[in-house]
């Protein structure tokens, strides 16, 4: 066993043993490893093969990702200086790399010939899929952009995985920067117990008296939720919306990361031959064109508005009526909107939120699952990054193993915000010897406080079930060649399907009866308050609806037909958006672009519309389970051979046909949002 961790690749990653001081030299070694291929394959003869071509290459790529990977994981859910350092020493050696390696014509050159080969025609489909993609991601990497250019789409790279990096890290530091400290306890009127024994607990952390309020979720969700002091909650919704903005401290605003990204991002594109970073971007998906994506969000937005304006002018009635509030403010939407939901179906989040503890809920989770796909998952050990991380293994019906996972499920400060599945392995078969896969699912829920547990919201339970969705496409797969296993190929506005599609099953009574117990009586949920449940389940879908293609206009928008070197800013092209589609118009200093992470740190640029391309995708294939029955074994079995074990061996339009047995519809979406009958 080697000495530096994330150079042992012969298991699971050794999370525990990692330290930052590990992460330059095992990249140093890899990355050297990795040229020394190359070199040694660009000198072969002009016979190219999959095994003596390919499969070295890939496996040479996938030992850097791995360790790369795992100090990129603990960059995201252990956030400390000496790691966070570590991993910015080292993003550019990894850019450099990978914008090389795209580049390489005598690698390029090769797969061509592979391609154009004898050979090609007689490999497997997956195989041959692998060649494709390849061949688009050389030129998408610059493999034919002129050599006088190169130097310039290098550095491009070079910068833009710094500013996202950055923008991430700003985000992050602007949060933790945030607490509010409250000493009357009539202050918090209106908050949840157990979000008062948290915030209590935070402030004695700190060795402060009273209660801590953060802009981390779990806090500052049920503030502007539940909280009856109105300039609290204010205050707490301007500090949010205003993070690594000009309101606060001046290194973290991510004002000029943002500019900068959308203009190199659009360089980029000009030096590829594309005429916006859009077209660029859309390339691998299955969208045809930036067009093609505003026609569909501004045909949903169409559909959608007239709901949404009836959902606002309802609560702006109730709030003026029931609450006094003579105007409804950004600050008192989700406050007016939980009264309202109460008024209506007669029951508050909270109330549904004592049913769901944890454990119950990851219970109850885990054998819908197996009975869906005939599996077996089973509480298993490793060394992780944090005591509260749990990791399990999944099991087939004749006890081979499948895959196993990590569950990282709480908040914390060194944490980045959200929720999320990476890969940690990815499956494939070395010399006959299979890899299994290995996923991280990370969500910030509210951690345990003293002996209550970890009590979850209807949505927080949805989170949970999205996230596992994308963790069983990438455990589930049956591809043994990496470059289409799992996720991986996939067409970036199809990888939601199986996440959105999990999400479904929270709102069947045969599931969620069996995942519930009160967290003091054990009692499961009743009946009568899932019916409740149920009614409420379109409160608001217009609102929300408009709301996400709010954020996919300004995402397509920004990196389509925006002009970063014009005269409109970022956030004038935003307040156009929001006047042809929102509803709720937020207060000027609102800075929502500063922390739209998707598009800015991750990998959702021109692609936020995924989201509710893939709604269409993952009704649609839901209203099969609806037809034929929630746990028919066989409509599981289909789903898994035709959606998940494929991941990206063949166009995902290919793989929604096989199971749906035609194109998708987008009137599943509307029905489930209560859009029509």
């Amino acid at each position: 066993m080697t000495d530096n961790p994330l150079l042992d690749l012969s298991g699971l990653p050794r999370y525990g043993s990692i330290r930052p001081e590990h992460v330059a030299p095992a990249v140093d070694e890899l990355l050297a490893r990795a040229r020394a291929l190359i070199a040694s394959l660009t000198r072969q003869g002009a016979t190219v093969s999959w095994d003596a071509f390919v499969e070295p290459l890939e496996r040479a790529n996938e030992n850097l990702g791995r360790a790369w990977g795992a100090a990129a994981h603990l960059h995201a859910v252990d956030d400390n200086p000496a790691i966070r350092d570590a991993y910015k020493a080292n993003l550019p050696k990894i850019t450099r790399y990978y914008t090389d390696l795209a580049q390489n014509l005598d690698l390029y050159a090769k797969f061509k010939a592979l391609r154009a080969s004898t050979e090609f025609p007689r490999l497997s489909r997956a195989r041959r899929r692998i060649v494709d993609n390849n061949l688009r991601d050389y030129r998408l990497g610059g493999a034919e952009v002129p050599p006088e250019k190169k130097p310039r789409f290098a550095e491009i790279q070079q910068e833009l995985a710094s500013l996202e990096a950055k923008f991430s890290e700003n985000l992050l530091d602007a949060t933790n920067a945030f607490a509010e400290y409250v000493v009357d306890r009539k202050d918090l009127l209106g908050l949840p117990e157990d979000v008062m024994q948290a915030a209590e607990e935070a402030a004695r952390r700190d060795r402060r008296a009273g209660w801590k309020l953060t802009l981390h979720a779990p806090s500052y969700g049920p503030v502007v939720q539940y909280a009856e002091n109105r300039p609290l909650r204010e205050r707490m919704y301007r500090a949010h919306v205003t993070r690594a903005s000009e309101f606060g401290e001046a290194k973290l605003d991510n004002t000029s990361n943002i500019a900068e990204e959308l203009r190199l991002r659009r360089e980029k594109a000009l030096l590829l031959g594309y005429e916006s970073f859009a077209q660029l971007s859309l390339v691998p998906k299955m969208a045809e064109s930036p067009a093609a994506v505003l026609a569909f969000l501004e045909d949903l937005a169409a559909r959608a508005l007239p709901h949404a304006r009836k959902d606002y002018a309802e609560l702006e009635r109730f709030a003026r009526s029931e609450l006094g509030l003579d105007e409804l403010r950004a600050w008192d939407v989700a406050f007016a909107s939980e009264k309202l939901r109460a008024k209506l179906y007669a029951f508050s989040n909270q109330e549904v939120k004592q049913y769901f503890p944890e454990a119950k809920v990851l219970e109850g989770m885990f054998r819908l699952v197996e009975s869906l796909y005939g599996l077996r998952i089973e509480r298993d050990s490793a060394e992780t990054w944090h005591p509260d991380v749990k990791f399990f293994r999944i099991r087939d019906s004749h006890g081979a193993l499948v895959g196993r996972f990590f569950l990282d499920p709480y908040s914390r400060e060194t944490k980045r915000g959200g929720a999320w599945m990476d890969e940690a392995i990815t499956r494939q078969r070395i010399a006959g010897e299979l890899q299994t896969p290995v996923a991280h699912l990370v969500c910030n829920f509210p951690a345990p406080v003293g002996d209550k547990p970890s009590l979850l919201t209807h949505d927080e339970v949805m989170t949970l079930f999205h996230e596992f969705g994308h963790g069983l496409h990438h455990l589930l797969s049956r591809i043994d060649d990496l470059g289409v296993s799992g996720i991986r190929g996939v067409e970036w506005d199809a990888v939601e399907l199986p996440s959105q599609f999990m999400e479904n099953f929270c709102w069947e009574w045969e599931v969620l009866s069996r995942m519930t117990a009160h967290a003091d009586s054990g009692a499961p949920l009743p009946r009568s308050l899932f019916e409740k449940m149920l009614a409420a389940k379109n409160f608001q879908s217009g609102m929300q609806t408009v709301r996400q293609i709010e954020f996919a206009l300004i995402d397509m928008r920004l990196h389509h037909d925006f002009d970063p070197a014009g005269p409109k800013t970022p956030g004038q092209l935003l307040d156009e958006v929001r006047a042809k589609v929102a509803v709720a118009i937020p207060p000027e200093y609102n800075r929502f672009l500063n922390n739209f992470s998707h598009v800015f740190s991750g990998s959702y640029a021109a692609g936020y519309y995924s989201y509710k391309w893939a709604e269409v995708l993952s009704a649609d294939a839901y209203s099969l389970f609806e037809e034929n029955g929630v746990f028919d074994e066989r409509t599981g079995e289909r789903f898994r051979d035709e959606i998940l074990a494929v991941g990206g061996s063949r166009p995902a339009i290919e793989s929604f046909t096989a199971f749906r047995g035609r194109e998708p519809k987008i009137d599943a979406l509307l029905r489930h949002n209560g859009m029509i009958a």
